[in-house]
């Protein structure tokens, strides 16, 4: 499948054509997509296998090594993710972002152990605060290229109105190593920021040179220093058949409707988006091709 980036004068919506609208707290994200497909091509027969639905064939799984190959099925999950963000943080004071990291010997590519020593580490942090609030989160895997792990939290800590905790006292409730707590204040987006955050890799100035023109270089500003990333390069280092993220009973999903175009600008009143992205995607081996348009306001 090709892209193709479609110019701003090719990025008009129909006033009447459908389109999916996604209202997460101040962002609103509206979709439109020129063909959908509403009939199923295939049907699971079980994990290894599916039929194809116009031959009658029945065909195997292809299974990747590593979630970078399977791109489609990563584009959803951080597409998700990203949702369930924004629907639930704003960066507010009784939020926290907390990185937790293991100490060299205890690094791990164990992705059960990784996950019982988060749920550890919720334990004793629920019950350090059971008589004055109740704690959701979000918690995301993050891989090295050594296929260890580290995890990243996004903690909402729902009946106080704002939460300071000292690095070194959740270090002690972590237990395994280093804990890191960094401010979003300032972040709009949290959800955009940190789905890039565990997506990209940082490149070195002397390898950016190297790759300058590459499209899926970017540059990013970093503690007021303006810093070359390579977008999606961290993705291969995901295992296949690990759950990226996990969240708590009280994070709830983004709110979706279908409306036409016009009915949408209704509902969003005088705003204007603050992020236009158009695309024709072209398959020329069933000579198909699609429109894919996708909005962002910022309330």
């Amino acid at each position: 499948m090709e892209k193709r980036l479609l110019a701003p004068e090719e990025q008009g919506i129909s006033p009447e054509a459908v389109v999916k609208v996604t209202t997460m707290k101040h962002i609103v994200e509206i979709q439109y997509l020129e063909k959908v497909n509403t009939k199923a091509h295939i049907r699971k027969l079980d994990s290894e296998r599916y039929i194809d639905l116009e031959t009658g064939e029945i065909r195997a799984f292809e299974r990747t090594d590593n979630r970078g190959q399977g791109e489609n099925s990563l584009r959803k999950t951080f597409n998700r993710l990203r949702e369930l963000i924004n629907t639930n943080f704003t960066g507010s004071p009784q939020e926290l972002f907390v990185t937790l990291t293991y100490r060299g010997e205890l690094q791990t590519n164990d992705t059960k152990r990784v996950y019982e020593d988060f749920k550890n580490f919720m334990k004793r942090l629920k019950y350090k605060y059971k008589k004055t609030t109740t704690i959701d989160y979000i918690n995301v895997l993050e891989p090295h290229a050594t296929g260890n792990f580290h995890m990243h939290v996004l903690l909402r800590f729902n009946d106080l109105e704002n939460i300071y905790i000292p690095n070194t006292e959740l270090a002690k409730l972590w237990g395994n190593g280093f804990v890191t707590v960094q401010s979003l204040q300032g972040v709009d987006n949290i959800g955009a920021y940190l789905s890039a955050y565990l997506a990209d890799i940082e490149i070195p100035e002397d390898n950016a040179k190297m790759l300058e023109g590459h499209p899926d270089l970017v540059e990013k500003e970093v503690s007021g220093q303006k810093k070359k990333f390579m977008k999606g390069a961290r993705l291969v280092f995901y295992p296949t058949g690990v759950n990226i993220y996990r969240k708590s009973k009280g994070i709830v999903e983004a709110e979706k409707e279908k409306m036409s175009y016009k009915n949408a600008q209704k509902k969003l009143g005088a705003a204007t988006p603050n992020f236009k992205y158009g695309v024709e995607l072209i398959d020329n081996e069933k000579d198909f091709r699609n429109t894919l348009i996708k909005e962002q306001y910022n309330l």
